[in-house]
């Protein structure tokens, strides 16, 4: 998959490959689109911030748009590609919508 296919503040569910090499079905949250990867929350399992190679990407399975109001704000410094040059998983709470944080 290429950048394209992707949108900043939208939840996917997809077909992805581990490092391992294994498929694996995931759901997500993504922040941010990088050159390379994006910046993604795995909404069904640990809740750690990832970093995913598009190429690891295989199959779309579900696309969903997120409203402003609804939307998970991370500060603009973690999501910088800088940021993540070194790091592939890191562990970080975001502010919640409508919960006033």
């Amino acid at each position: 998959m290429i950048r394209n296919d992707f949108k900043e503040h939208s939840r996917i569910t997809v077909t992805w490959k581990d490092k391992e090499g294994k498929l694996r079905p995931g759901n997500f949250y993504v922040y941010a689109l990088l050159k390379d990867a994006m910046i993604v929350r795995a909404t069904d399992k640990d809740g750690l911030l990832r970093k995913l190679p598009y190429g690891d990407v295989l199959r779309v399975v579900k696309f969903q748009d997120v409203a402003p109001q609804d939307r998970y704000m991370i500060p603009d410094e973690i999501l910088k590609e800088a940021s993540w040059k070194d790091t592939d998983v890191m562990m970080r709470y975001s502010s919640s919508p409508h919960r006033g944080k």
